[in-house]
């Protein structure tokens, strides 16, 4: 298993979270999606090996962008890196 982190900017509330993690969830080879708000950190979990681009395509999907990714590690190599970043608008249009 390895996770990806990424930052990703323009949600700010919780609808926003659930359409990252919607989107990004259905990427092929994904096991688990965490998204952390105030930060802009999106974790990635995988068995095998996942296209960048096709996690940046679902984040874009979802309505938001991808900041390049922050770091990947494999989970023996925890602790995880965490993103820094911050929404910059309600991608979702609640705002």
């Amino acid at each position: 298993m390895s996770m990806s982190t990424y930052t990703v900017v323009g949600m700010t509330c919780a609808h926003c979270v659930n359409s990252v993690t919607q989107e990004v969830s259905q990427v092929a080879g994904v096991s688990d999606v965490s998204v952390d708000l105030p930060t802009g950190g999106l974790t990635v979990t995988t068995a095998t090996d996942v296209d960048e681009s096709a996690v940046r395509a679902a984040v874009e999907q979802a309505g938001y962008q991808v900041i390049e990714p922050v770091s990947s590690v494999a989970t023996s190599s925890l602790p995880l890196l965490m993103a820094n970043g911050r929404g910059s608008g309600c991608g979702c249009g609640c705002s």
